[in-house]
Order: structure tokens, then C-alpha cells, then sequence
């Protein structure tokens, strides 16, 4: 059990210290790392950017965790958020389990995009969340983050883009792959218009998202053994008929044979974004 874990892993003086009360013993209060698979108190996780103290993997970052890490403290102002799902194809149950991750998550769709300042420097930032349907885009996600690109322009403002994202969302069907193009069109008007685009890849960014908008980067940067890719390995192999090597889709791999920029920690992530900034 968890709970004898977290007994044998807390004893009373850090308990007293500490100031854990009993309900935090919960399993609410604690999460496996899946590198060490030790069990870790989760303000402690929080207060260390969601990076696990022990062996430094990194956890997924919520859009609400991701914006505070990022912009300066009051700055977000978000733009975009009443545009909602649609349900093209009358997919069944979609809409509902759309709801219930509205409830859950308290965000209402997978990216949420708004204007802020990054150690003082003016941009518009959009965060993709994979706590809602894993990050998957569909036609309202394709909408935001053209909509937050727009305003980039219009602001003559550059542009910052997490990505995290299974793909495109099956359940829109054709509508979810045209958001590729549609966004993608975006990108072409902001390089049109001589503004920086800044994209950061994080785990996992794979699908259609990562074959559109978030490797269309001026600089694209990502985060320590992120998985990025188009297609399982599994899948790839079956169609080219060859053996990969380990880890040909983790962010090592790709920044050595140059997919990528440069990885950045996430403890030096906002410093690096607000110097590129500052350099263009």
C-alpha cells in the first residue's frame, strides 16, 4: 500500500518540522515518480518546478503551473477563451467528455493563449495543456492559437508557444488535420510581418501539432528527454522495414542532429526565452 510507503518514508520529526498534517498522509498529498519510482510529497514536487528531487525527471506541467512559471506574476491576460468545442461530426459522447474535463481541469479547452511580459519583455504567450484530452487539437484549439498569432501581429508583439499534444483529435475528424494547414498559414503571416516566433517542445509533442505549428519555430527549443515525434516507433519501423536506434525520439537526439536548437532545463527556461527576447 501507499499509504505504509508514506509512513516508512515520514517520520514524526518531519512531520513536525514539516508542519504535514494527517491529511496530507492521503494519497491526494503524494505521487510515484515513474524514473526512481520513489514516493514524493507533492508541494515538495511543486516547489522544485515538477521536477522529481530525487532522480530529475520531469513531471507534465499543467497550463495554469506552465503560466506562472513563465510570465511575469499578473501579467497573463488571456485572449481566446470563449472560443469552445464544436462537434462536427456528431461524434458520440464527445461533447460530454468534453464537459467533464471542462469540470476537471477548470480550463476549457487544451491550449490557453493570452498576452504577458517575460522578465519585462512584451509577448504572446499560448500553453498547451495535456490534461485535456491529452493535448489533442481540434478545431477550437487550431482557432486560439491562430487567434493568439493575429494578435502578435496586430501587437507587433513575438510569439511563444509550449506544445504538449498527442496529435490531432480524432473525434473532429478532417476538421481537426485542417487546423494544420490553417495554423500553419498563421505562422508564414507572422515570419511575413518579421516577428520572432519562439516554440518549446515539451513531453510529449507528437502527431499533427508537431507536424504543423510547433516545429515551424524562428527557435525551436525543447525540454530534457521529451518525447517528439510524428509516429509511434513501432508504427515507423513497420513502414521503412529497419531497426531504430534507442531514443531517436527524445529531445538528445533530435537537438544532435539538429531538429532542434538547443534543450533548456526548466529552471532556466524563463531566463532563456526573456534573453532571446531581449535579443530580437
Amino acid at each position: 500500500m501507499i499509504i505504509d510507503k508514506v509512513r516508512k518514508l515520514t517520520n514524526p520529526e518531519e512531520v513536525r518540522t514539516k508542519n504535514v498534517s494527517a491529511a496530507d498522509k492521503m494519497i491526494g498529498k503524494w505521487v510515484k515518480c515513474d524514473g526512481c519510482k520513489e514516493i514524493i510529497y507533492k508541494e515538495e514536487l511543486h516547489q522544485n518546478d515538477n521536477v522529481c528531487p530525487n532522480c530529475g525527471k520531469y513531471f507534465r506541467l499543467s497550463s495554469r503551473r506552465r503560466i506562472k512559471q513563465i510570465a511575469d506574476e499578473g501579467t497573463f491576460k488571456e485572449i481566446g477563451d470563449t472560443i469552445c468545442t464544436q462537434d462536427p461530426l456528431h461524434f458520440e459522447g464527445y461533447l460530454k467528455k468534453v464537459e467533464s474535463l471542462k469540470a476537471k481541469t477548470k480550463i476549457s479547452e487544451a491550449v490557453r493563449c493570452g498576452t504577458c511580459e517575460i522578465e519585462g519583455q512584451k509577448a504572446v504567450l499560448a500553453i498547451m495543456d495535456g490534461n485535456f484530452l491529452m493535448g489533442s487539437m481540434g478545431s477550437a484549439v487550431g482557432e486560439r492559437i491562430t487567434l493568439a498569432i493575429e494578435t502578435a501581429i496586430d501587437l507587433r508583439s513575438p510569439f511563444v508557444l509550449f506544445s504538449v499534444s498527442g496529435g490531432a483529435r480524432m473525434q473532429e475528424g478532417m476538421v481537426s488535420l485542417m487546423q494544420m494547414a490553417k495554423t500553419s498559414a498563421a505562422v508564414k503571416k507572422l515570419e511575413q510581418a518579421g516577428l520572432l516566433y519562439l516554440s518549446v517542445l515539451t513531453d510529449p509533442t507528437t502527431g499533427g501539432v508537431l507536424a504543423s505549428f510547433a516545429s515551424l519555430g524562428d527557435i525551436v527549443l525543447a525540454e530534457p528527454k521529451a518525447l517528439i515525434g510524428f509516429a509511434g516507433p513501432r508504427v515507423i519501423e513497420q513502414t521503412i522495414k529497419q531497426k531504430l536506434p534507442d531514443g531517436f525520439q527524445r529531445s538528445e537526439f533530435l537537438l544532435e542532429h539538429g531538429f532542434i536548437d538547443k534543450i533548456v532545463e526548466r529552471k532556466e527556461m524563463k531566463h532563456t526565452i526573456a534573453n532571446l527576447l531581449r535579443l530580437h
